[in-house]
């Protein structure tokens, strides 16, 4: 073994962020993490991954949890280890771009509650997109991991990344992870990629992978022998399938030997008793699809948090039979789109549109979310390869690519959204506003008091674990003889049915002469149009928010806004007429 790889294997625990987004959704609750974060601070992990991604969205969403408190109790528990999380550059912690006056309040107000370790990635590689957020992190005091998306394609090869880690060296990243999100690293590429770093850079190299593929638990032992510090895992109960390699394992693996992790298997006992109760408590969100080993994802490359929420995107649609040709599509929307690496939100952005290429009636990008389109133009940063003239003719027709740093583009806006939230009653501490302006269409209802957290799935057998009151059902699935329908619930005893706490409205079905119908489920976010306005073909009549994207339902000719049957906020089913045209 060289001397880079004798010493002491660091481990960065994923189970109260990476595990449950990738397993059971995001869905872990605060009160269930603390006991866990307590008995994690005992066993000697260099850090804990804890929070970002996708945990601060679903905290809001479906568990009518503020993040911010969230980072604030966990930090509490911690007294011997580093709280880490997981930043998407200029996304933050959203799905697009955010101008530089809001990530340099944002990078402070999560250093301030208790982030040690920021990792930062930014979808596309394109560094441009990295620079303010490792810029903030530094200027905070804190540890600046620089990340690599691991991918595989006809643009992407081990030398590549090896210049990006170079490029990640340059702006002083204390340590630079490789991430693997979809598990496709395999031990070569492993090996080839830390010694390169490793042999030109005097930084510390952490691997983040998932199992997916299978080829994880190979991939990490190659890349401990070719001297990684800091590999990713988690704890048994929420490990392996698309979640990461288990923490147990891998400790034993090393133990004994000249990269021992210095972490007592047996005292690791006490931290995975707490973790089998927690996934018997959320057993019921878990998809057998997430567990089992699937090469089929070298094909398709969908990180592991994706695959489950992919999953969930289809039963909402009532579309889960299609799921095979979905996820085939998936490589073809990629290619078109010049290979981008499928990591968030690069991966919801291509898998969202491959949904609609295989459900929406009419063709492959007959509908196309408005991200597909901003990412098209140049919003997201570069592609990897540039993109085919005749898609971007189908896209964005005649419009200009943009070739700047996205941000350059954005003019600061946080001083205007605080005084709308302010304005709005819906602040109560600085961090409030960062939650308004990352999610203004899910933010409001939380910091309002109005979200409530969803229940639980039943275990067999048992009734679903109690929540607040919620209303009806607006949809349900029912089995039966082993086979499940989904059920659409219209009323119940002459009672509008209500869902997300908004009622469905008078939105007839079926054939309505001029009726303009919503081809997909979602909540109504905007309607730019009113009663009696003119418009023509084409024009964005109604926008829903569908599968965590943007989604324009366009007029299928030109006409009179007749009459308009749904209100922002409405939750709406695939074939709700929205409005009428004449």
């Amino acid at each position: 073994m060289s001397p880079a790889s004798r010493k002491m294997l660091k481990i960065t625990d994923t189970t109260l962020r990476d595990a449950h987004q990738s397993l059971i959704a995001t869905r872990m609750r605060t009160d269930d993490m603390l006991p866990l974060a307590r008995s994690m601070d005992r066993m000697g992990f260099h850090s804990l991954e804890a929070w970002g991604g996708a945990t601060f969205d679903c905290s809001m969403r479906y568990l009518a949890e503020d993040p911010w408190e969230r980072l604030v109790k966990i930090k509490e528990e911690l007294k011997n280890t580093q709280v880490q999380m997981l930043l998407r550059g200029q996304n933050l912690v959203g799905y697009r771009h955010y101008p530089d006056d809001v990530v340099e309040r944002f990078v402070e107000a999560a250093s301030r509650n208790g982030v040690d370790i920021f990792r930062v990635f930014d979808a596309l590689n394109d560094v441009r997109n990295m620079r303010k957020s490792m810029e903030e992190v530094k200027n905070n005091g804190a540890h600046l991991q620089g990340a690599i998306c691991y991918t595989t394609s006809p643009v992407h090869d081990s030398d590549a990344f090896i210049g990006m880690a170079r490029e990640l060296y340059s702006h002083d990243c204390d340590s630079i992870a490789i991430k693997d999100m979809a598990g496709l690293i395999t031990p070569h590429e492993a090996v080839a990629i830390v010694t390169g770093i490793k042999d030109e850079m005097d930084v510390p190299v952490c691997l983040h992978s998932h199992s997916t593929s299978g080829l994880a638990p190979m991939s990490y032992q190659a890349a401990i022998e070719a001297g990684v510090d800091i590999v990713d895992t988690a704890m048994s109960p929420f490990a392996f399938g698309t979640s990461q390699p288990a923490t147990e394992t891998i400790v034993a693996a090393v133990q004994g030997t000249e990269r021992d992790s210095g972490i007592d298997l047996a005292a690791l006992r006490e931290t995975r008793n707490l973790c089998m109760k927690l996934r018997d408590k959320y057993g019921g969100l878990v998809d057998p699809i997430s567990e089992r080993v699937d090469s089929d994802v070298l094909i398709y490359q969908l990180p592991g948090g994706m695959i489950s929420n992919l999953i969930s995107q289809l039963k909402e649609q009532n579309a889960f039979d299609r799921l095979e040709e979905v996820l085939m599509e998936i490589p073809a929307v990629r290619k078109d789109l010049g290979y981008p690496p499928l990591v968030t939100p690069t991966s919801q952005i291509v898998g969202t549109q491959a949904i609609f290429n295989v459900l929406v009636p009419g063709g492959r990008y007959t509908s196309v979310t408005k991200e597909v389109k901003d990412y098209v133009l140049g919003l997201y940063g570069k592609p990897p390869k540039p993109i085919e003239g005749d898609i971007l003719k189908l896209i964005i027709g005649d419009e200009e690519v943009v070739t700047a740093r996205p941000a350059d583009l954005l003019e600061p806006v946080y001083e205007q959204m605080k005084k709308d939230a302010e304005g709005a009653g819906m602040v109560k501490k600085e961090e409030d506003i960062l939650s308004y302006i990352i999610y203004p269409s899910i933010a409001p209802s939380f910091l309002k008091g109005e979200r409530e957290c969803e229940c639980l799935p039943a275990k067999p057998g048992e009734a679903p674990a109690a929540a607040a009151p919620t209303g009806m059902p607006a949809a349900m699935e029912v089995e039966v003889d082993g086979e499940i329908f989904a059920v659409r619930i219209v009323s119940v005893e002459g009672s509008t049915v209500e869902a997300s706490g908004n009622p469905v409205g008078g939105a007839p079905r079926g054939d309505v002469e001029g009726g303009v119908k919503s081809n997909m489920t979602g909540m109504v976010l905007k309607i730019p149009v009113e009663a009696g306005a003119e418009v023509k073909k084409g024009d964005t009549l109604v926008i829903l928010e569908a599968m965590k994207m943007e989604n324009p339902i366009n007029s299928p000719a030109d006409g009179t806004v007749k009459e308009i049957f749904v209100s922002n906020g409405d939750v709406v089913q695939t074939g709700d007429v929205l409005m009428v045209l004449n």
